[in-house]
């Protein structure tokens, strides 16, 4: 097996909290899948976009087609670049597809909310987001256009991601051209959109966590405010002014949301001519802040 595959001890406390997110991820999707996508035919991308585009002119169940195209992606990835997917994967798309057919056997596939596909994209993009980034937390994946993705990056030198968005968009207009209506994709993209922010909302978390770049000439006393009155720890760096050609010490930190309202009220007081850059931090692991451990343990 390859680094790719994560495995837990069986019946340890990390096996069932792995298996019972997939559980609960695949739960999720299927929730989204058949009260609020399918009936609109809005097209998530991928597999389960194709699938729904062949549940609605051929009739095809959604899940199982899924499930089959899945599988066919699987074997070739098998043989192109060896073993990256585990038992939890595999746990992961049987039980999505299952859930996805039986829910829409015993709903008939009826809108949770009727005549309102704006609002179902939006809603059904929360739910599905929620579900992958559930079975992305587990350490499996969800196939479709990230197992595409790597067999298409195998020989090409475009990024992964940008080879999945292509798909994702391929899928899209396959719905337009097979459904003629402009609608679809517009509705489709929102959920696309809506998928991606909250599978990362689920993964990383809320991001209430600033990384700053301060360029002052009182510089120690706001090492002083930083490390003695906020508890954070931050690095100097060195750099030479573009216009005056001067050195000068970058003070390099994250704090979060509300201790950068505190800070830059306190460089105002002392040098109101400060520099200060903030970005958002994608993530922040350590000094202060949450542990690698932590992360790796949930």
């Amino acid at each position: 097996m390859t680094a790719y595959i994560s495995k837990e001890k069986p019946f340890s406390k990390k096996w069932f909290i792995a298996y019972g997110m997939i559980v609960l991820g695949a739960a999720l999707i299927a929730i989204g899948y058949i009260y609020f996508v399918i009936p609109y035919r809005i097209l998530p991308g991928g597999v389960y976009g194709i699938s729904i585009v062949l549940h609605h002119s051929l009739g095809l169940p959604v899940g199982m087609t899924a499930l089959a195209f899945n599988i066919v992606l699987f074997v070739v990835v098998l043989k192109l670049l060896g073993p990256r997917f585990g038992v939890k994967t595999l746990t992961a798309l049987v039980l999505t597809s299952v859930f996805v057919d039986v829910g829409s056997y015993f709903s008939g596939l009826q809108p949770l909310v009727e005549d309102d596909a704006l609002l179902s994209s939006v809603f059904g993009g929360v739910l599905v987001g929620a579900g992958v980034g559930f079975i992305f937390r587990s350490r499996a994946s969800t196939g479709g256009s990230d197992v595409l993705a790597t067999i298409l990056g195998k020989y090409s030198s475009m990024p992964v991601g940008q080879i999945m968005i292509i798909i994702d968009s391929l899928v899209v207009m396959l719905g337009l051209i097979v459904f003629g209506d402009w609608k679809i994709p517009l509705y489709s993209w929102i959920l696309i959109f809506v998928y991606g922010r909250t599978v990362d909302v689920i993964l990383q978390g809320p991001r209430y966590d600033k990384t700053l770049f301060i360029i002052s000439e009182k510089h120690e006393l706001i090492k002083q405010k930083l490390t003695k009155d906020m508890g954070r720890r931050g690095s100097f760096i060195s750099g030479e002014g573009m216009f005056e050609g001067k050195f000068h010490k970058i003070i390099f930190t994250t704090v979060t949301r509300r201790e950068v309202i505190l800070l830059q009220d306190y460089i105002h007081d002392i040098d109101p001519n400060a520099f200060m850059t903030v970005l958002e931090a994608n993530e922040v692991l350590g000094g202060g802040f949450k542990t690698l451990k932590d992360k790796l343990d949930k």
